[in-house]
């Protein structure tokens, strides 16, 4: 087993600043499997920007479950892959359908929350990203594919990266095997297919990861056991950072461990890596229930507001009382810029799958509090020179307020 790394530089800025209750979670990292690492960005005259990571009992064979945040490399991954198929003419706008191919998969026509009333790459990632859909990531994994989402982020760096669940409730063989899919013309007509597809390669499951004291199994019975995440999913929280990293900064990592993206696919990630609910036409969420911090845990306390100024370009995930966010914060206003992740677990009566997880009273505080112990750091620390944040002010969406339709509240995420 490898050390946990802490830095006393973010220890001691952790710890003059927390409250009480957040220094009672300092104080036990193990019991809340907390992890954090702060990424000080700093620019030289020519707005270079360089970095240095700074980490909280980080240990890449702490296991935590990823939940949604695995749909960021996959969103990645699925424009990447859609650069491979320019000469067919398909990008993240053609329609796209999907054939049911195996046992218990589920066919996709038509998308009723997207301004056409068809399914789209580009409708999928915006889903995933405002407020982390899960039927998008799913479909994103079909398209891409188990065997080339794998080895993709390995040759790209992520060695520990293991994706290998579909969010459906599939058996470990179900989720080898990947929909037919179907980008079609205006008419109707197909313009590319892909066949169904089946991944043939052996994972490596040989390290248990046993979590809690009991559990409750798929019929609803409780298991006096632990829960087994052996064969869930896996990515690391400094692949996350990385993977966030590459993507905002594609210049500053090394060309084996970039996307290749276009201009346009760029803008459209920053967008919607930052836009807010509020803003968004298709899909027209109730910002009530999704309000613009609703996905932003740094941000995210009882006002529900952003600061002013302020644009959060991140993901977020949360299952199993396993809380996590990986993000990288601008403030257009002072020109301040840093990037932060952290994941927790919250589960005090240790049983899995029962619903009764600690977000509200102990998670979301602690990650708000976090948040602005960082921003406030932030805003004071000095800097040689002023940050231009120009590449990252994109257009944003706005929505009709005499849009009468009816807003989505039931969204399974």
């Amino acid at each position: 087993m490898s050390q946990a790394r802490t830095d006393k530089y973010l220890a001691e800025i952790l710890a003059r600043a927390g409250n009480d209750s957040v220094n009672k979670i300092l104080r036990n990292p193990e019991t809340y499997r907390l992890q954090i690492i702060y990424t000080q960005i700093n620019r030289d005259r020519h707005n270079k920007p360089s970095f240095h990571n700074y980490y909280f009992n980080y240990d890449p064979n702490l296991y935590f479950n990823p939940a949604s945040m695995v749909k960021l490399p996959l969103a990645f991954l699925a424009l990447e892959k859609l650069n491979t198929l320019n000469k067919k003419q398909i990008d993240k706008y053609t329609p796209v359908v999907f054939d049911s191919s195996y046992a218990g998969q589920k066919p996709l026509y038509q998308e009723p929350s997207s301004e056409s009333g068809l399914p789209s790459i580009a409708h999928f990632i915006k889903r995933a990203f405002l407020i982390s859909e899960n039927d998008p990531y799913n479909r994103m994994y079909q398209f891409i594919g188990q065997q080339t989402i794998n080895q993709s982020l390995h040759a790209k760096g992520y060695k520990d990266a293991r994706i290998t669940r579909q969010f459906m409730g599939f058996t470990a063989e179900a989720n080898r095997h990947t929909n037919a899919v179907r980008f079609f013309n205006p008419d109707g007509s197909t313009r590319y297919y892909q066949p169904p597809a089946y991944n043939p390669v052996a994972f490596d499951f040989s390290r248990k990861i046993l979590l809690g004291k009991a559990h409750y199994d798929r019929n609803e019975n409780l298991v006096a056991a632990p829960y087994d995440f052996t064969e869930h999913n896996n990515l690391p929280l400094d692949d996350m950072q990385q993977l966030l990293q590459s993507v905002l900064f594609p210049a500053s990592v090394p060309k084996q461990q970039r996307f290749n993206l276009s201009q346009d696919d760029y803008t459209f990630l920053y967008r919607y890596l930052s836009q807010f609910p509020s803003e968004t036409p298709y899909p027209k969420y109730d910002t009530l229930l999704f309000y613009d911090s609703y996905a932003k845990f740094f941000f995210r306390d009882q006002t529900h507001q952003m600061p002013p100024q302020v644009r959060v370009f991140n993901k977020t995930g949360w299952a199993y009382g396993f809380l996590t966010d990986v993000s990288y914060v601008a403030d257009f206003g002072h020109k301040v810029e840093y990037m932060l992740a952290a994941t927790l677990y919250v589960n005090s009566d240790g049983v899995l799958n029962d619903g009764k997880y600690d977000y509200d009273t102990i998670g979301h505080p602690f990650l708000y509090q976090l948040g602005q112990i960082i921003y406030n750091y932030e805003l004071a620390r000095e800097r040689k020179y002023k940050s231009n944040l120009s590449a990252f002010q994109v257009p944003y969406e706005r929505r009709d307020p005499n849009d009468t339709r009816p807003a989505l509240r039931n969204v399974d995420n």
